[in-house]
């Protein structure tokens, strides 16, 4: 795909979902952690429901290290997998208070060496909680999107990332991160795609092979 065509790709993804930001709740750099490895598995609305009574019950990043487990799975039990998510969470607290003087760190390298954080996870931390967009969040949205598209044939996410760092210029990598969300949330969905309205169709190869 062209360059021109990559920008009016964009452009027209942000002229459709002109609100497209984070959907998770936050006020501190590690209420996004947190919110983040919440939302494994789980949607963001639930996510949001589950995190102000643990936010209210946590309001430090010491409390998050010592509250019993037990309790914290309780809290958390909404989110699916909560056990080990409980586990990550205390262990996480722990690593940046004692790795990291208590400061979250700004930077994807750390931010991977904590428990429960993968790329992925601190991609949408860097972008969310520091502004800074290094890399591209590959959900299964942005996965979906992209091998549909035509942007890339890969099917691991670090790969696929790696094609889309590829084609998609700097200053657009914060609004990739949020618009693929969006247009994968309600437009090009899983089970069928609502290729009648979508905005990019134009460029992409799934409705060029089915409607052309």
């Amino acid at each position: 795909m062209k360059k021109e065509d990559i920008i009016n790709l964009v452009e027209n993804l942000k002229k459709y979902y002109p609100d497209a930001t984070c959907s998770l709740d936050f006020e501190t750099p590690f209420q996004m952690v947190i919110a983040v490895m919440l939302s494994a598995q789980c949607t963001d609305e639930r996510v949001n429901k589950t995190t102000p009574a643990l936010f209210k019950r946590c309001k430090s990043i010491e409390d998050f290290a010592d509250i019993d487990i037990k309790e914290l799975e309780d809290i958390i039990h909404p989110c699916g997998f909560y056990k080990n998510k409980a586990k990550n969470i205390k262990l996480c607290a722990k690593q940046v208070l004692e790795n990291f003087g208590g400061i979250v760190p700004n930077n994807m390298e750390d931010l991977q060496k904590l428990a429960g954080v993968g790329r992925k996870s601190a991609n949408v931390v860097m972008l969310e909680a520091f502004g800074i967009a290094n890399g591209i969040a590959v959900d299964t949205h942005a996965k979906r999107i992209s091998n549909m598209i035509g942007l890339s044939k890969e099917s691991d996410p670090s790969k696929i990332e790696q094609d889309l760092l590829k084609i998609f210029p700097t200053e657009y990598l914060k609004d990739i991160n949020h618009l693929f969300v969006w247009h994968g949330r309600n437009t090009c969905v899983a089970r069928k795609p609502k290729c009648d309205v979508c905005p990019i169709s134009t460029y992409c190869k799934h409705y060029k092979k089915t409607f052309c």
